[in-house]
């Protein structure tokens, strides 16, 4: 049975729609996979339409960050293998954490059942700026 995945950045009543929305022909999938296709579905939504900023769950390398996503100082496609690398480190250096029906995965083998109601929130950790 395909489920359709919304997955949310923050808490989902903090925007009201989904980061992205996926959808699994399974009803099991991993830590990982859940990542892999995430970021690939963002790379290739970026490189399809070209917007002027990257709206992803890791900052592309020569961006700078801004209010709504990151800003390219050249612009250019983004490698998915590239960005999916960052994400995964991002992921095991605990500065992207992710919560599924608000139980907290942190192991890129963990696997969870995938529903219609199941809740995904990917939250990331920025620097604080300051002194």
């Amino acid at each position: 049975m395909a489920v359709a995945l919304k997955i949310f950045d923050g808490a989902p009543a903090a925007s009201g729609r989904p980061a992205v929305t996926l959808h699994l022909a399974s009803e099991r999938v991993s830590v990982r996979e859940l990542i892999e296709r995430r970021v690939r579905a963002e790379v290739e939504r970026f490189n399809r339409e070209r917007p002027e900023r990257y709206r992803g769950l890791v900052q592309p390398t020569d961006t700078e960050a801004t209010l709504n996503g990151f800003r390219f100082r050249r612009p250019r496609k983004l490698d998915p293998d590239k960005q999916l690398e960052v994400a995964l480190e991002a992921f095991r250096q605990g500065q992207v954490y992710l919560l599924v029906d608000d139980r907290q995965l942190d192991d890129l083998d963990d696997e969870f059942a995938v529903s219609a109601d199941t809740e995904v929130i990917f939250l990331k950790l920025v620097p604080l700026i300051g002194g």
